[in-house]
């Protein structure tokens, strides 16, 4: 017989207890078995106990229909132990055992514990508010453990005290660093790029004088493996902007405070300067690498995927509007307009994927001015990590770089005669954001994009019915449907990512909307009357849940572009929270379904 003693306390919703409340839980616990096909909570009937699942499987049902299947640490019914009977019927559907929390003690921990409470809320949206918390108290814990080690490390270049001042600018210029050691037979001291400015500037000193009295030989240091937050305390203790960092042997670096500050609070500011003192496509080399640097960051961080996401995507588009500003010759900056479409013109970019961009000429530009360009531009963006569209939607593309009378006619095709790339097509381009240059062709653009299509009621349905390409990863009785042959695996872009993107595209356009985020178009909708409130927040939600979740993935995978996640690796609330938004994801698939009428395809 399985004891009280063995409960497992990390079972969400029991993490979220204190170390006293988990012992009134195990003092009050009692155990129960059920036959199969016996009736644990009848429909319509109070419940004495909150029941937590220790082995068998229970079938959640209303009438006849089987709701869902509930396994092992599965938790029910907190639903009514609060509003007093239960709305849908829990049966046995094999042998099982369940622990029994009295309802009294239950429903003193719901009203006690708001973060406990929030587990059994049905909107996703409290879920998330709750784990936002978690996430919040683990990344503080992160931080606090975080070594210097973690930190990213200025190289320890040496030079000796009798080299020049201009010797030593030099070294700092070649190595892209504002410090260095100074060597002085046994002493070793620290010289800046300041030390070197105030020495010339201020103090009239020659270029030709040597740096050794000019450099500060009280050196403060700590060790590879000290904690972060003890770089930050010394920094204050000693009033000094870096620190060298010895590992017992030699000086292996020098920490700034710029980049420890930097470690804790993110750097997105730094970047955007860098972006824009730029003045050749090497210098920005630098800056393209730090926006990748910036997804891990700010994720470690805990900040929410849309901040993440509108983060990243501004960092971008300025990336983009400085290689353009860069390699566009003058007629094409005069009459023409880049955008960027797809995520990236969403603002829903996180982890670097592959390139959607595209030109808008006011009118014809000299043809090898215009081929150079494209050929550029795109060969710019694959050095800074941005690789080829498969579809070919890029400026290289003859197709995505041309006059705006030439977009308006193709917009004409594409509705005239529908197919998969026309459809295709018209999406990515609805999605389009400006970044650079005449952003006054790209709302010509929309404008007459969205007069073609809007009215066409046969052409919008046909468009939305791509919310049902891809099988729904939830099965009838909400348990997770894993891929065949991708290691029990979900696929969260195909299952839940883009039946929300493209169902939310496909109302907006049909309302002539030209907000361009999801989320915009979402609160746009409700505005409307198209969606109810409820399911917009929800809807919300589960996007920006599983945008997380993929990024994560994305992360754990070094920044691989898979949307794959595996279920058995979650923890049981993510699993939990996962179904709920596939539901929401189904809700809302429904309601497109509806509002389409694309049940006569």
């Amino acid at each position: 017989m399985i004891l009280p003693n063995a409960f497992d306390e990390q079972n969400p919703p029991f993490d979220r207890l204190t170390s006293q409340e988990i012992e009134t839980v195990r003092r009050a616990l009692d155990i129960a078995y059920f036959r199969p096909g016996e009736t644990i909570i009848a429909q319509g009937e109070p419940s004495e106990a909150l029941y937590v699942i220790i082995k068998g499987v229970v079938e959640e049902r209303a009438g006849r229909e089987v709701l869902s299947l509930l396994g092992p640490k599965d938790s029910f019914d907190s639903r009514a132990l609060v509003q007093g009977r239960a709305s849908h019927e829990f049966l046995a559907r094999e042998e099982t055992l369940c622990y029994l929390l009295p309802g009294k003690a239950a429903l003193g921990l719901i009203q006690s514990n708001p973060r406990f409470a929030a587990f059994f809320y049905l909107e996703i949206s409290r879920k998330l508010d709750a784990m936002a918390r978690d996430e919040e108290d683990s990344r503080v814990g992160t931080l606090m453990r975080a070594r210097v080690s973690d930190m990213k490390l200025h190289p320890a270049s040496f030079i000796d005290a009798t080299d020049t001042i201009e010797a030593a600018g030099h070294r700092m210029r070649e190595i892209n660093t504002n410090a260095l050691f100074v060597r002085d037979g046994a002493r070793t001291g620290i010289l800046t790029g300041m030390n070197l400015s105030k020495a010339v500037v201020l103090n009239r000193m020659p270029i030709e004088a040597p740096v050794g009295p000019i450099t500060h030989f009280d050196v403060v240091s700590l060790s590879p493996d000290d904690f972060v937050y003890s770089a930050l305390i010394l920094m204050t203790k000693t009033n000094k902007r870096r620190v060298a960092v010895h590992d017992g042997a030699a000086y292996i670096g020098i920490l700034e405070d710029i980049e420890l500050l930097s470690f804790v609070t993110g750097n997105a500011q730094l970047v955007a300067q860098r972006i824009d003192r730029a003045l050749t496509l090497a210098d920005l080399t630098i800056a393209s690498r730090e926006i990748g640097d910036q997804v891990r960051l700010l994720r470690r961080q805990g900040v929410k995927i849309e901040v993440v996401a509108e983060i990243v995507s501004d960092l971008n588009r300025r990336l983009f509007a400085k290689v353009f500003d860069i390699l566009a010759p003058a007629p094409i900056r005069a009459r023409g307009c880049l955008v960027v479409m797809g995520s990236e013109g969403r603002g829903e970019q996180t982890a670097r994927t592959d390139q959607d961009n595209a030109l808008i000429l006011a009118e014809p530009v000299d043809e090898r001015l215009l081929e150079a360009f494209r050929r550029d531009f795109t060969a710019a963006l694959e050095g800074f990590g941005f690789s080829p569209c498969q579809g070919n939607v890029m400026v290289r593309n003859p197709a995505w770089s041309r006059t705006l009378a030439d977009y308006l006619a193709a917009f004409r095709r594409w509705v005239a005669l529908p197919d998969e790339n026309a459809h295709m097509n018209v999406a990515i381009f609805y999605d389009a954001a400006a970044v650079a240059g005449n952003a006054a062709l790209l709302t010509e653009a929309k404008a007459q994009l969205i007069a073609a299509t809007r009215e066409n009621s046969a052409y919008l349905a046909h468009f939305a019915r791509a919310i049902e390409a891809f099988p729904m990863p939830i099965g009838f009785f909400n348990n997770l449907l894993t891929l065949d042959g991708h290691g029990d695996a979900v696929d969260l872009k195909k299952g839940g990512i883009f039946p929300i993107v493209h169902g939310v595209r496909s109302l907006a356009l049909e309302r002539g909307l030209t907000e361009t985020g999801t989320g915009e178009r979402i609160q746009r909708l409700v505005e409307l009357g198209l969606i109810s409130r409820d399911l917009g927040r929800e809807l919300t939600q589960s996007l920006y849940f599983l945008m997380t979740l993929r990024l994560d993935a994305q992360l754990a995978a070094t920044g691989a572009s898979s949307a794959l996640v595996r279920p058995a690796e979650l923890s049981s609330l993510q699993r939990d929270l996962l179904r709920d938004a596939f539901r929401v994801v189904k809700q809302f698939r429904d309601v497109v379904r509806r509002r389409f009428n694309l049940g006569m395809f």
